[in-house]
């Protein structure tokens, strides 16, 4: 680890279109909202309760598997090297690896809340005394330049949690190849992939018990009401989640419970009873079907560290 005072970059911010985004997806056919939108701060909070639901296996299988494997995951890590997270939240299994990095240049975390990441750099400085950390306030689904500073420096980059599902393949690609660009030269990605597994498992995982996913959903429609003006009823939806064996994924979906319409930043959106709004897709694979979107993405893949019931993966990418 770097033995550098720690600093902080200025907070860079991206265009904010949220109210486009918003009200193209709410005037389509087939209505949909962006899931990256799911976390304002209190989003982020309520995303942090699910992963402590015992249905959501995904967050401590994989923390289990970055604990037992993170210094095989590290290895050719030298002191000049950036570790760059996408999405990085909380930051806790981040500290998994920090906590292997004796050498260290730097630690860009990137996220869309800025809640996370200042609560984020707070705990990790005071846990690893002179890290150098350089936030950075921006949606990773966009292209991402780092300060020129450590753009020639060998990058790891580090995206956990199986976010990729959240995307159709072929946006994954998409995703993929600008994560090696923005990582290159000698870049390195240690990604993580849920697996495919027993449907009743993978849907109560999105459904859990406690309802805390169900309100996680429905705060997207609160934070509209909030930031755009809007009039919905968050009693008059309900939260559903569901498998699409063809496509290989989770939909989660907010159901309108009755007819009705709802103001949003000035125009009307009509709802039917039963109608819905897609919030999330979660695609799951097997090993052999990431392979082959990493290899379309100009990756190559090494090593692969599972669970003993093979219910999650983590995966070891490099450029060639």
């Amino acid at each position: 680890m770097s033995k550098a005072t720690e600093r902080s970059a200025p907070l860079v911010r991206q265009a904010d279109d949220f109210a486009v985004s918003v009200l193209e997806g709410l005037s389509r056919p087939k209505k949909s909202l962006p899931c990256r939108f799911f976390y304002d701060a209190k989003g982020s909070a309520l995303f942090e309760e699910i992963t402590r639901q015992p249905e959501y296996y995904p967050t401590r299988v994989e923390l289990g598997i970055l604990t037992a494997n993170a210094t095989q995951m590290l290895e050719g890590a030298l002191g000049e090297t950036v570790l760059v997270e996408f999405g990085s939240g909380s930051s806790i299994k981040t500290e998994i690896l920090l906590g292997h990095m004796r050498r260290l240049h730097a630690y860009v975390p990137i996220d869309i809340s800025e809640s996370a990441l200042t609560d984020a750099r707070e705990r990790l400085t005071a846990r690893f005394s002179g890290l150098n950390i350089q936030l950075l306030l921006a949606d990773f689904s966009h292209p991402i330049e780092l300060p020129p500073e450590l753009a020639p420096r060998p990058k790891l980059g580090f995206f956990p949690g199986s976010t990729i599902g959240n995307f159709v393949p072929a946006e994954a690609t998409r995703l993929l190849r600008a994560m090696r660009e923005t990582l290159s030269p000698r870049g390195k990605l240690i990604i993580g992939v849920d697996l495919k597994k027993d449907v009743r498992q993978l849907v109560a995982a999105y459904d859990d018990a406690n309802g805390v996913t169900a309100a996680f959903n429905l705060n997207l429609l609160a934070r509209i009401n909030r930031e755009l003006d809007a009039t919905f009823d968050l009693q008059a939806f309900r939260h559903a989640a569901t498998y699409e064996p063809f496509e290989g994924r989770i939909e989660m979906h907010l159901v309108s419970v009755k007819d009705q319409d709802v103001w949003v930043a000035g125009r009307k959106i009509r709802f039917r009873e039963a109608e819905t709004i897609h919030t999330e897709s979660a695609y799951k694979y097997t090993i052999e079907e990431f392979h082959l979107i990493a290899q379309a993405a100009g990756w190559t893949p090494l090593r692969v560290w599972k669970d003993e019931l093979n219910l999650f993966s983590v995966h070891e990418l490099v450029a060639p």
